[in-house]
């Protein structure tokens, strides 16, 4: 069986998915690659935030599930997502973009000899940008070409994910023993894992917080993360190595842009395997027009009416737009 590739995608909560087309649109320049909706909630959006091409290894996305209260931040949680920027100096434009853009951030700081900046969304939603500047591993995404952020500054894919659990020693069976990851080094209460060929891409940093109370999903919280794999062959292999492990498990579920296994190793958080394709170009939507529609899986097409009469409309059309990239003055 292949080791895991990477972080495939990460999907958390929002309180208003209009809010967070915009901000992820307009203030971090990713591209909404697909409005569609959960497939176990259609009453509920599934927007796909990612680089240029809707790439694996790019992509955050996101429920706005109805009635949903505020998460709680705690252990046995995953507890921020992180993104990829090309170099150093990226990381000094966005601390110009987030002033500008009014979003709290804190200042540049060092994680395993990589620098990082921190923020967060309207919902209390926690981010980091890592600089890939001397950091070998797997590659990242391309840019998206036509959004607001310079392509030498732009986001590329996502970074490490970080995890808080209150029995570090479990946690460290959980991704060695049984995912495979390579335990790297520790710094204070954080210990860092890599899967595949490393780097930001295929990176876990997690916090002993053993202290804290247990986290409450909700918005402005994480759902679940993704792991890479390649291929269809690969998921059954996953499939029987947990049946192995004793560890319950969704089987194999397709999610037509991608065919996904699901399982809750660890208390409280939920891993999903998910394969590298199809992807978002699909008979629905080309290049050009990824995320401008409200597109179906073709198990649900029959319900369009249905749907779209229960899911706010959001406008998110923008092959009729131009965005300027934006630079600021020292």
């Amino acid at each position: 069986m292949n080791n895991l590739k990477g972080i495939h995608h990460v999907t958390a909560i929002t309180s208003d998915a209009k809010k967070i087309y915009e901000f992820f649109t307009y203030t971090l320049g990713l591209r909404l690659v697909k409005k569609t909706v959960n497939q176990d909630d259609i009453q509920t959006y599934h927007l796909f935030f990612a680089d240029d091409k809707g790439s694996p290894g790019t992509d955050m996305t996101f429920f706005d599930f109805k009635g949903v209260e505020k998460g709680v931040e705690g252990t046995n949680s995953i507890s921020r997502t992180s993104f990829r920027v090309p170099s150093d100096e990226a990381l000094n434009y966005w601390l110009k973009r987030f002033d500008m853009y009014d979003v709290k951030h804190d200042d540049i700081k060092i994680f395993f000899d990589r620098k990082s900046l921190f923020f967060e969304d309207f919902d209390g939603q926690k981010y980091a940008l890592f600089s890939d500047e001397n950091i070998e591993g797997i590659s990242s995404g391309t840019p998206w070409q036509k959004g607001p952020v310079p392509n030498e500054y732009a986001i590329t894919g996502l970074g490490p994910i970080f995890l808080n659990t209150s029995d570090i020693n479990y946690m460290t069976q959980v991704l060695v023993d049984m995912l495979y990851m390579k335990k790297i080094k520790n710094q204070d209460t954080l210990t860092l894992f890599e899967m595949g060929e490393g780097g930001n891409g295929a990176s876990v940093i997690v916090k002993d917080t053993k202290d804290m109370n247990y986290g409450r999903q909700g918005y402005g919280s994480v759902h679940h993360v993704a792991f890479r794999i390649e291929d269809l062959d690969e998921l059954y292999e996953w499939v029987d190595h947990l049946d192995q492990l004793g560890a319950r498990h969704s089987g194999y579920v397709d999610r037509f842009y991608f065919k996904s296994l699901y399982t809750r190793l660890h208390p409280g958080i939920l891993f999903e395997f998910a394969t590298e394709g199809p992807g978002f170009i699909d008979d629905e939507e080309d290049y050009e027009t990824l995320g401008e529609t409200l597109a179906l899986p073709p198990r649900f097409r029959n319900q369009r009416d249905y749907v779209e009469k229960v899911v706010k409309p959001i406008d998110t059309k923008r092959s009729d737009k131009t965005f300027e990239k934006e630079y600021f003055k020292e």
